[in-house]
């Protein structure tokens, strides 16, 4: 029995970093049965230098990698989308746009950190733990029985993924 093929898109405002680092971890992780997009409500137009070294020094690829409006998958044409994740705060509290196809819905908060100032190997840190903690959500996410559980079950599964 072949596994479902699931789209998941990762929000956050400036989809700059947090939500490209999940795409990619995702994409890698996931790649047999799941398809990974990042977008932003108000998106920065460029990727974090520091979010790509990143996911260089974690051996994942980026090209191909954007930062891009969630315009781009509300309309008729976008892939049909089966998660919707926001991984920062303000993308939590904004108001979304109508994904067609009613995808399930959870919050992933992840501290930003591109709002870290300090030294250089302060906002490393921060890029690291923000990484570390969304592969770690996304691993246990991997983990669920995604095609024999409900619905609900599912939904109360990835709520909790975002507490922990």
């Amino acid at each position: 029995m072949t596994m479902p093929h699931y789209n998941v898109l990762f929000l956050c405002t400036g989809n700059s970093a947090r939500s490209i680092m999940a795409e990619a971890i995702l994409n890698r992780k996931g790649r047999a049965n799941f398809t990974a997009y990042s977008a932003g409500s108000h998106p920065s137009g460029a990727v974090r230098p520091e979010a790509i070294r990143q996911l260089e020094s974690a051996h994942l690829p980026v090209d191909g990698l954007r930062s891009k409006s969630w315009d781009e998958f509300a309309t008729s044409n976008s892939p049909r989308l089966d998660f919707v994740f926001t991984v920062c705060d303000n993308a939590a509290k904004e108001s979304c746009p109508f994904w067609p196809g009613q995808p399930m819905t959870a919050h992933w908060g992840i501290p930003d950190p591109a709002a870290v100032q300090g030294t250089e190997k302060d906002i490393e840190r921060a890029y690291r733990e923000a990484f570390m903690t969304l592969d770690r959500r996304i691993t246990l996410f991997l983990c669920l029985p995604l095609a024999t559980i409900d619905k609900l079950a599912i939904k109360k599964e990835i709520d909790n993924i975002g507490r922990q």
